[in-house]
């Protein structure tokens, strides 16, 4: 038998037993990813609780205290500062666990002795005799002491073991589905942080120069500040509808303050909305829209549009904009422009109008005549039994003037009566001479111009009576 003086007295007063056992997983964990072997068993047997790899075996070089060169090189294996394993041993000695370690390289217990040549000195060894199964593969750990509740808090200190599921990977780590109401951190799969009022779980694989500082041996009290960009950097590079739906359904919770936090970045509620636009077929739309524009929400439902609230500022930051793919993204304003370049008109020929509406219609020239005429820009004056939707106003479209044909097209039930036609058949008139839209200064001005020359008629017409 031969003695491996681990050099330590005390060590870690403050760890309990389950962070021993979070460093021997660990180290089996990251064995299993250095050799791509077998997934690690961590089983129970009678008292004993076992932790096998199935990599290359422990050797009682590994018991030095050193950075583990090849572990610092690779980005995604858990321990790098060389002294996981020693703590671990040291802690169990502190707690009175026996640990056998088995491989085929030897078999290892620990005991206290005194240093060599200083008795008065005692510390920590390793006796480490012939293997008793020298064909044995990988490392197995037996630990006598330890409780099913020591094993279970220190398995949920490991993502592969929580039952948390990956929503969704990218080269800076991963989006979880967390299990229960509090979000983790986790860093390579290991546990490092906790919040409260996170939407999801992440583990963190590209680590920053900021996380590297914050982290200590013994993973604990990692700040927000240190993963709070890598966190938000997982999240903008996400693509899936499983990760967006859920953070758009969040976004409504803006309005009534019990959001949670990755919401308060606007960069992240941006991102989910291009996600959605690409991959769903969705309408955004604020408070106000829906206040404003219920026809046009119905219009998009009865599509088949989900709809989406949004806050304001997010609104003003989507408008014009397009999503990952470069397709517009659908607001209230882009769906009214998109129903209305696909809107059919649904003509009355003259000669099929009743006696009654051709009665109104027939004034057309009259009613023009009393704003000097019709404008030349005007070829037709058209009926129609469906109008476009107003995106301006709640209320029904009665009629539109349309460049393009050089048509003004009115609502057939204005033909009702004289006043009803008279009044859009003006309004639209003075669009077309006006070139301009409804909230402008040179239509209103237009209109006030055609209300004087129309009262301007009616007096004199009463004078001269």
């Amino acid at each position: 038998m031969k003695q491996f003086d681990l050099n330590i007295e005390k060590i870690l007063e403050n760890w309990e037993t389950y962070h021993a056992i979070r460093e021997i997983i660990a180290n089996a964990l990251d064995e299993q990813l250095l050799t791509d072997t077998k997934d690690v068993e961590i089983t129970k047997q009678g008292n004993s609780w076992l932790i096998r790899d199935f990599g290359r075996g422990l050797k009682y070089t590994n018991l030095t205290q050193n950075e583990n060169q090849e572990k610092l090189s690779n980005p995604k294996v858990i321990g790098k500062f060389g002294i996981g394993l020693k703590d671990a041993l040291a802690t169990f000695d502190r707690k009175e666990i026996k640990v056998l370690i088995k491989s085929k390289f030897g078999d290892i217990i620990l005991n206290k002795t005194a240093k060599e040549g200083f008795a008065d000195i005692i510390t920590l060894h390793a006796n480490i005799s012939e293997p008793t199964d020298p064909n044995l593969v990988g490392t197995e750990f037996i630990i006598d002491g330890v409780t099913d509740d020591d094993i279970s808090k220190a398995k949920n200190l490991f993502l592969k073991f929580t039952g948390e599921q990956v929503l969704e990977s990218t080269k800076a780590g991963d989006v979880v589905n967390k299990v229960g109401s509090i979000g983790k951190i986790y860093i390579n799969g290991v546990k490092v942080a906790e919040e409260e009022n996170f939407l999801f779980s992440y583990n963190i694989t590209q680590l920053t120069t900021a996380i590297k500082k914050s982290l200590n041996r013994e993973r604990t009290n990692v700040g927000r500040t240190a993963y709070t960009d890598s966190v938000k950097k997982i999240l903008l590079a996400c693509k899936s509808s499983d990760v967006a739906k859920i953070l758009a359904d969040d976004l409504q919770n803006i309005n009534y303050g019990t959001q949670h936090d990755e919401l308060s970045w606007i960069d992240v509620q941006e991102h989910s909305v291009k996600i959605l636009n690409q991959n769903e077929k969705v309408l955004f739309v604020s408070s106000t829209d829906i206040m404003l524009h219920p026809d046009m929400i119905e219009e998009a439902k009865a599509s088949g549009h989900q709809i989406i609230s949004i806050p304001e500022n997010l609104k003003e930051k989507i408008k014009g904009g397009t999503d990952l793919s470069g397709k517009p993204i659908i607001d209230i304003s882009q769906f009214t422009t998109t129903y209305n370049d696909s809107f059919s008109f649904d003509f009355v020929a003259i000669e099929n109008l009743t006696p009654k509406e051709r009665e109104v219609y027939d004034l057309t020239n009259d009613i023009l005549n009393l704003i000097d005429g019709k404008p030349r820009i005007v070829r037709d004056i058209k009926i129609s039994t469906t109008m476009r939707k107003d995106f301006f106003s709640e209320g029904e479209t009665l009629g539109v003037w349309e460049p393009n044909t050089g048509s003004i097209i009115i609502l057939r039930k204005m033909l009702n009566s004289i006043k009803d036609y008279a009044g859009t058949l003006i309004h639209e008139a003075i669009h077309a001479k006006s070139g301009m839209g409804d909230i402008s200064r040179n239509f209103e001005h237009e209109l006030t111009v055609a209300i004087g020359q129309v009262c301007e008629k009616a007096l004199s017409k009463k004078q001269s009576s």
